[in-house]
């Protein structure tokens, strides 16, 4: 990942954003810097300059993520490991994790492999040398932890690499939903082209009409103004009803938003019953729909799951819309309701009266439960209107 530079940049010791972990990590030399206490004269000055040199290539190598220099400062802060564990003592091998933590970093294959031999003649070529010097007690202790040093780049890009794959995905999806909301707009446009288009026509048609008849056939006139008066509150209606399909959420909607997503994170979506519930209430519909988001957004983020059922049926005294996935279940992605979202979608229910259920029995289910009410609506103005 590389950090674009914006202008003049603050003095930093390690990046802000990586709070305080870069700093724990220094708390591991402090055993290179009490084992060079049994030095003296110039061999302890060279190694104490050598120990500091590390520590700001440590630093320098946080900030070069990405950008060529990196395998440089690699290459260095492995030129020190190499020469104190080959004219000091093997033991300064242990900071090898630091290297071996950055070069996880790689996401090419060609620089993660060519870092991983390097680092690892680095690492073996002292102990091989010194292991006559060394006791077998020594060796024994060390040779684990060298096996260690060397797979742990494999675990480190592996995470890295899973950490951008999920920075890609949210990107993804922020632009699938981009283009939902695009390509609806377009639709609603089209359809306010196609719906109004003729409408206005005819209204300008019979305009022109009364202006010829006026004069001539005052009942005439009268009657294509009646048609107009007709035509234009049709046409308001018609406006209205698609003003009101732009702003409120649907289930058939967020049902094929839902499908786009979960498809994108390899989550199969089953789907039972019909979006389109009998009488449901735009409100009801809305606050509904916001839930689902809400539930898709948790199984691709927690739940690890390879389907997702969603099911939607009309009862007698309720709606019902369930959201069930076969992943880790409540512990792994829903222990903490407030963080999920799951307190805002029972808040939302409760203002139409509507309950939330969560069962977790090797995966998780969400069942939502709005009690049907039905409320008559003007769908036209009065005529005094």
């Amino acid at each position: 990942m590389k950090r674009v530079k914006t202008g003049k940049r603050r003095f930093a010791i390690f990046p802000a954003e990586l709070g305080w972990f870069p700093y724990l990590w220094l708390i591991y030399l402090v055993l290179p810097i009490i084992n060079m206490l049994s030095e003296s004269g110039t061999k302890m000055a060279v190694g104490y300059g050598l120990i500091a040199l590390f520590t700001f290539t440590y630093r320098q190598l946080y900030f070069a993520e990405g950008e060529p220099r990196f395998f440089t400062w690699l290459g260095i802060q492995m030129s020190i490991i190499f020469i104190l564990c080959m004219w000091y003592h093997p033991s300064y091998m242990y900071m090898g994790f630091f290297t071996a933590n950055f070069i996880g970093w790689y996401t090419d294959r060609r620089n993660f492999t060519i870092s991983l031999a390097l680092f690892t003649l680095v690492q073996s070529a002292p102990l091989i040398k010194h292991a006559h010097t060394l006791g077998w007690r020594e060796l024994i202790f060390m040779i684990p932890f060298l096996l260690i040093m060397v797979m742990a780049p494999f675990g480190i890009r592996s995470l890295y690499r899973r950490q951008q794959l999920e920075k890609e995905l949210a990107q993804a999806n922020e632009q699938i939903r981009s283009l939902i909301k695009g390509e609806e707009r377009m639709r609603i446009a089209r359809d306010l082209h196609d719906t109004l288009g003729h409408t206005l026509s005819l209204i300008t048609l019979k305009s022109q009409l009364i202006e010829k008849l006026v004069d001539t056939d005052a009942e005439q006139a009268k009657l294509e103004a009646r048609e107009i008066h007709n035509t234009s509150r049709s046409a308001l209606r018609q406006v209205r009803e698609l003003v009101s399909e732009m702003r409120t959420a649907t289930l058939a909607g967020e049902l094929q938003e839902a499908r786009v997503i979960l498809n994108s994170a390899g989550i199969e979506l089953i789907c039972h019953g019909h979006p389109r519930l009998a009488g449901i209430s735009d409100l009801a519909q809305n606050i509904m729909s916001l839930c689902l988001r809400e539930a898709v957004t948790n199984v691709v983020k927690h739940s690890q799951a390879r389907t997702c059922t969603v099911t939607m049926e009309t009862g007698s005294t309720d709606w019902l819309l369930s959201i069930e996935d076969d992943g880790a279940g409540l512990q792994a992605g829903y222990d903490a309701p407030e963080k999920n979202g799951l307190r805002g979608m029972t808040e939302r229910l409760a203002l139409i009266g509507g309950t939330l259920d969560i069962e977790s029995h090797g995966g998780t289910k969400l069942t939502i439960r709005v009690p049907i009410v039905i409320k008559s609506r003007k769908e036209d103005l009065p005529d005094g209107d």
